[in-house]
């Protein structure tokens, strides 16, 4: 169908493809780029925020029409991330789904039931801060908007033809205009050597008292450190808050959910220190990916696993950490732990185990369940599971985009 809906008697155009933009590339080459690796020959351009928009004239597109998406993303400004569902005339839908101010979905549909089937496989993607459908369809924790409320008159951004000359001229004067600054910062008087004191002309006695010290004051430090020992500290001493590790990982995963063109992701596992993601190549290339990828995650870094295959590892952020146990003797609490599980009617691996440890010279057991389990709960609702137990840490917990289910692996120390 044609991709452009009326509202308040005015044309918006929907359905373009939507890519993050380095603020270092010109939006038109990058455009091109994406065009040349593209089945579709889009001949519309718009640029939005740190993004540029693709349109195509046989969706019905045309210069100067205002791109719907960008117009209902004014309205959400107080959203880093929402979905919604409009209803545009008796049997039409508007889709729209915002990811980390990315917009991943801009379409309408002419079937309600393709528009509830897209709705709910988005709505499995975590960390959505707003949600927004049809009031008839009951959906959980989304409210209704009207979409001739939601547009304001004159917001948005207007799509141009991708003429060549008006999108390279600004970049041509701009690289002029750089190098007529490069040529008058490297005859500035700033730019001019000046004299440093020469590090030869020291008086070669006092470098070496100098160096006869410092490798004394080593030589003390060395010694000291060699009879200094190390307190032992029991992994329970430095537990994380559950409830705050569930919520930390929760988004960590939905930070990493972004959409790199010509690319698939295929999981992200969040550990006890790091946030990665798997992704493997469609149609795109490396330098596709770090353009676009290193903007969208920052702080990433890249590993290439095969040729066709990366991932992607973000840092944590440290949380507060606290001395928590249970106090049940091991067997005790994994009866419990089983209990639940079966009360919930949830399939999970749970072993007792535990670790010898060295306490300076002597050696302690601690002891250890472990929990594994694979659940359609977000982490925060998972680990209510445990709220009456010590010494609970979720070590890591790993979403799998195709089957949209969560992977927990659970530790609790007991006595």
């Amino acid at each position: 169908m044609k991709q452009v809906m009326i509202i308040n008697r005015k044309k918006y155009a929907t359905g373009l493809f939507w890519q993050p933009v380095n603020p270092l590339i010109t939006p038109f080459l990058y455009a091109r780029q994406l065009i040349a690796k593209s089945n579709k020959k889009y001949n519309l351009l718009t640029e939005y925020k740190s993004m540029i928009g693709l349109a195509d004239y046989h969706d019905g597109a045309r210069a100067g029409m205002v791109a719907g998406a960008s117009a209902v993303m004014n309205s959400f400004s107080e959203f880093v991330s929402f979905m919604g569902v409009f209803q545009v005339g008796n049997n039409n839908y508007y889709l729209i789904a915002v990811r980390n101010g990315v917009i991943i979905r801009d379409i309408l549909l002419d079937k309600e039931s393709e528009a509830r089937k897209m709705y709910a496989e988005l709505s499995n993607m975590p960390d959505w801060g707003g949600l927004f459908a049809p009031a008839s369809w009951g959906m959980p924790r989304s409210q209704e908007k009207i979409l001739s409320q939601v547009i304001k008159k004159d917001a948005g951004s207007k799509l141009r033809q991708m003429s060549i000359i008006k999108s390279i001229l600004p970049s041509v004067i701009a690289v002029v205009v750089f190098l007529i600054a490069g040529i008058a910062f490297l005859y500035s008087p700033l730019f001019k050597t000046k004299d440093t004191p020469n590090t030869a002309k020291l008086n070669p006695e006092l470098a070496a008292e100098y160096q006869r010290q410092l490798q004394a004051k080593n030589e003390e430090l060395d010694k000291q450190f060699k009879v200094e020992r190390k307190t032992f500290e029991y992994p329970y001493n430095k537990l994380p808050n559950p409830m705050d590790r569930a919520r930390l990982c929760y988004k960590a995963v939905g930070f990493m959910m972004q959409p790199v063109m010509g690319w698939n992701q295929r999981s992200v596992d969040c550990g006890e220190s790091h946030v990665s993601a798997v992704f493997s190549r469609d149609f795109g290339t490396l330098n596709d990916f770090y353009v676009v990828g290193g903007d969208l995650m920052p702080g990433g870094i890249v590993t290439q696993r095969s040729e066709n295959d990366i991932d992607v590892r973000v840092k944590l952020p440290a949380l507060n950490t606290g001395s928590s146990i249970d106090e049940r003797d091991q067997e005790t609490a994994m009866r419990d732990i089983v209990s639940i599980f079966q009360q919930a009617n949830m399939p999970a691996g749970i072993k007792a185990t535990n670790e010898t440890v060295r306490t300076g010279i002597n050696r302690e057991t601690i002891n250890i369940i472990e929990i594994t389990a694979t659940s359609k709960l977000i982490p925060m609702e998972f680990m209510q599971i445990f709220n009456g137990f010590g010494g609970v840490y979720m070590k890591s917990v790993n979403w799998e985009v195709g089957g949209k289910n969560w992977s927990y692996k659970i530790l609790v120390y007991t006595k």
